[in-house]
């Protein structure tokens, strides 16, 4: 048994931001109440939360965990214990590993690995073409049986309208989200960053927005034509959120995440570093303000990192040759709490991008209540701290914001009522 006492409960499905006790026994909450009573359970621990924020447990829609297939990158075990010390208790890894998630024994492979080494839960996406090649429907059925949670081909746009027409009527009947990862491929080949007056300072070839939200111009009308459930991976543009807006405003079943570095950084810090290098990349001042507007104003549906470990040797070459991709799981809710203490975002609001928002993107509740797994993040917003590369549980330390310093951490991280990652240890 556990009890969590004297911690500041924000829980955003049922509105609840009070200081309040919670029980834990067998991997689920068994009682809620004000702050006094019992100082411990019978034979059990507590955990003082006094000053510290209890939500529900955080959970990342997009991630890459590069097992199988590019262990000397990511592991499955390595990169949840790291998502774990970001106050992830559940994560989506991406289907671009070797072989392609594709299909069931795949499917089946990773969440038996992770039954044995995970820190979080481990909520697969598979595939929505076979080798995410664009050409046919991958084994999406079988997979849904084996556990996948949604279908995307990330680090591939879904190359035609027909093809996803037919991903989506598929998935439709499954009521499965599809997940694209929106370009317009013709508009960027061999460009590395944004295009704006930045690449043009640095020679460095851009990809204009347009590649962006044109496809995702097209993917929310065949969103309509199909009345599936579609969401945009990594969205980082305003004539992308804009659309999505719109759609939302038309009653389509659109959502879109958009993730820490979109919007914290912009094309203008990009500099001759691989690890600014990212796809989506990063944008302009414009569109990063257009992001932060979104997220407040309940556009937005989610704050999920990518997180994409690549081992040093691909990262430490010239620009152009290097691999996209940041690392991302344990600097998200830090780089979020900047939006808090900026007074751009509420802590509410915050809570509700990391927890009922992603779960619902995936058809799931997300609450702490009695009978309710026990699955949560508790976190502090004060806490003072500098994020080292060396210090990560990450195999990978592709990240631009090594050395930086921050304010604000989580504190526990509580999985099916075991403690995944207390601080300081």
């Amino acid at each position: 048994m556990l009890l969590i006492k004297n911690g500041r409960v924000i829980d955003p499905s049922s509105g609840t931001d009070a200081k309040r006790n919670i029980w834990i026994d067998r991997g689920r909450v068994t009682r809620i109440a004000p702050a006094e009573g019992p100082e411990a359970p019978p034979n059990g621990e507590a955990l003082d939360a006094t000053g510290l924020v209890v939500a529900p447990g955080f959970i990342d829609l997009h991630c890459h965990l590069r097992e199988p297939g590019g262990e000397s990158s990511e592991t499955i075990e390595t990169g949840t214990r790291a998502a774990a010390r970001g106050g992830f208790t559940a994560v989506c890894p991406m289907p671009n590993t070797r072989p392609v998630n594709d299909n069931a024994s795949v499917t089946r492979a990773i969440l038996e690995r992770a039954a044995a080494v995970a820190s979080t839960h481990v909520w697969p996406i598979g595939a929505a073409s076979l080798g995410s090649r664009g050409e046919s429907l991958a084994e999406i059925g079988a997979m849904q049986k084996a556990g996948i949670v949604a279908v995307s081909d990330d680090g591939r746009p879904i190359p035609s309208a027909k093809l996803l027409r037919q991903v989506m009527d598929y998935c439709r009947e499954l009521d499965l989200p599809v997940i694209d990862h929106c370009e317009d491929t013709s508009l960027f080949a061999g460009a590395v960053m944004r295009e704006g007056r930045q690449s043009v300072r640095l020679g460095l070839r851009g990809m204009p927005a347009a590649a962006e939200s044109i496809a995702v111009g097209r993917d929310i009308q065949v969103t309509e034509l199909t009345g599936c459930r579609f969401h945009v991976a990594h969205l980082s543009s305003q004539a992308s959120l804009d659309l999505v807006r719109a759609g939302k405003k038309r009653g389509l079943r659109v959502s879109c995440e958009v993730t820490p570095h979109h919007f914290t950084l912009c094309d203008e810090d990009v500099v001759y570093d691989a690890r600014f290098k990212m796809n989506p990349p990063l944008a302009s001042k414009e569109d990063r303000a257009a992001l932060i507007e979104g997220l407040a104003d309940g556009t937005v549906d989610a704050i999920a990192t990518d997180h994409a470990p690549h081992e040093a040797a691909t990262k430490e070459v010239e620009f152009d040759l290097a691999p996209f991709g940041i690392t991302g799981f344990e600097t998200a809710l830090a780089l979020a709490l900047e939006l808090v203490r900026a007074g751009k975002l509420s802590l509410l609001r915050l809570v509700e991008l990391f927890t009922t928002g992603p779960a619902r993107v995936l058809g799931r509740k997300r609450s702490i209540a009695p009978g309710e797994p026990a699955d949560l993040t508790v976190f502090s917003t004060d806490h003072l701290w500098t994020f080292e590369v060396n210090q990560s549980a990450s195999r990978s330390g592709n990240t631009p914001f090594d050395g930086r310093k921050f304010r604000g951490a989580p504190m526990f991280t509580i999985v099916a009522g075991r403690i995944a990652y207390r601080r300081g240890e």
